[in-house]
């Protein structure tokens, strides 16, 4: 280094100056001392200064450089606390709906579709604060799905903006991680949806308390429709039981919908979201001021195997003396890994599987097996939409993270269905429908 250089240059001078004093010089012995005494403070100067300078550096080009870790995507962290990760999915899907010929739909026969395209940006920010953005771009339009900054302390969760209320076990679930290729019925049919509000979420060993103040969905603003507010609450235990991990879970939703008495409408698609069709409708359903809506939910995951249920009612309250409809929705599902796998959960909802043996590592993936029951009635106080019964089975392979094929075939039966076949709103409809997954 050119410090330690120039230092001991000069040392040298000075040593070869006292060695090569003439024999007569006056030097005193005091005058050696000191100089000796000189030397040792110059070399011990020089060593602290060299440490220092060694330090310095080390700390410089370990600052200089963050860590990288892969999830899909690069996930950058600094010593700081700050984080960045982009993060999305490409859903892409494709099928047939089989419904009685008497049926004259454009909405029947084979279909596809980009499900889902969404492409965004997740993070910490130092001092407990985090953010997530991320928009859909299919169909053609530009939608934001989730747009909120947190802040976490501990176990207490603060979340600001559009984000997921808490609806309950199957709607919180990723689209990612679902058992089949739509979520249940009646999660679409009561209009579960992402809206804007403030939230405060707390973690105390097994239990989960969730509750929020919200309000229309943000791509509604400027439409007139973002005069609404509700409330959301849910609670959740999560106790492990021997190995097997248990969820517990109930909700309470309760939305305003306005000054402006505005009809409602519930209807669903056939489990797939590839066609417009609704075999069962309510229509507009005037004089609507509020809704009331509670759920119940459990599930259990032991090694390869997992089962889960959850049943939702919603009474919607209308003005003067016109009847109060109450509809109702439920399913129960199990599966079943072929592989050595199992179903990923965390803070109350379900999470990917983690690969065990990933295919380009000598494995086969993970392969997992599901069937489930899916009802829904919208049969109440004078309201006849239909009542839609389905048995469905799906076959997903996950042959690495991130990565996931399914094949999804259900029997669809109706009764009172508002689109009817040969006169009758009693018949069955058959759906087999496939997707492939990118997500990170």
């Amino acid at each position: 280094m050119r410090v330690k250089n120039i230092i001991t240059g000069n040392t040298a001078i000075a040593a070869l100056a006292l060695v090569s004093a003439p024999a007569n010089a006056q030097a005193s012995d005091a005058d050696v001392t000191a100089l000796k005494t000189e030397l040792a403070e110059l070399k011990a100067k020089l060593a602290a200064l060299t440490e220092k300078v060694e330090d310095n550096s080390k700390q410089a080009n370990t600052a200089s450089a963050p860590e990288v870790k892969w999830k899909g995507a690069p996930e950058i962290k600094d010593e700081e606390g700050w984080s960045f990760k982009p993060r999305g999915r490409i859903q892409y899907d494709f099928g047939t709906v089989d419904a009685p010929s008497s049926i004259n739909d454009p909405g029947l026969g084979f279909a596809n579709e980009a499900r889902r395209i969404r492409l965004g940006a997740s993070g910490k920010i130092p001092g407990g604060f985090g953010y997530k953005l991320e928009a859909d771009f299919s169909g053609g339009d530009v939608n934001l799905t989730d747009a909120f900054f947190t802040y976490q302390d501990k176990g207490l969760t603060l979340t600001l903006g559009q984000q997921n209320p808490f609806q309950g076990l199957e709607e919180l679930s990723s689209s990612n991680d679902t058992s089949f290729i739509e979520r249940a019925a009646y999660t679409d049919a009561f209009s579960f949806e992402r809206n804007v509000g403030i939230s405060a979420q707390y973690k105390t060993g097994p239990v989960l308390l969730q509750a929020g103040v919200f309000t229309d969905n943000i791509n509604a603003l400027g439409n007139d429709a973002n005069n609404s507010i509700g409330f959301d609450a849910r609670v959740v235990a999560m106790p492990k039981i021997g190995g097997a991990q248990a969820h517990f879970g109930a909700s309470y939703h309760y939305r305003d919908l306005g000054d402006a008495v505005t009809p409602r409408r519930y209807r669903q698609r056939p489990l797939v979201h590839f066609t417009d069709t609704r075999f069962i409708n309510t229509g507009n359903i005037g004089g609507a001021k509020s809704e009331m809506n509670y759920g119940l939910e459990a599930a259990v995951i032991s090694g390869r195997f997992h089962a889960a249920a959850e049943t939702h009612w919603l009474k919607l309250r209308r003005t003067g003396a016109l009847p109060d409809p109450t509809f109702f929705g439920d399913s129960i599902e199990a599966g079943l890994f072929l592989t050595d796998d199992t179903r990923g959960y965390k803070n109350g909802v379900f999470k990917g599987v983690n690969v065990s043996n990933p295919v380009g590592k000598g494995g086969l993936g993970a392969l997992q097996f599901n069937i489930r029951y899916d009802h829904l009635d919208l049969v109440d106080a004078g309201i006849v939409g239909g009542i839609q019964d389905s048995y469905q089975a799906s076959l997903i392979w996950t042959p690495i993270n991130y990565v996931r094929f399914m094949i999804n075939y259900a029997k669809m039966d109706y009764d009172m269905a508002t689109i009817l076949a040969a006169g009758s709103g009693d018949y069955n409809a058959d759906i087999l429908a496939g997707r492939f997954q990118l997500s990170f």
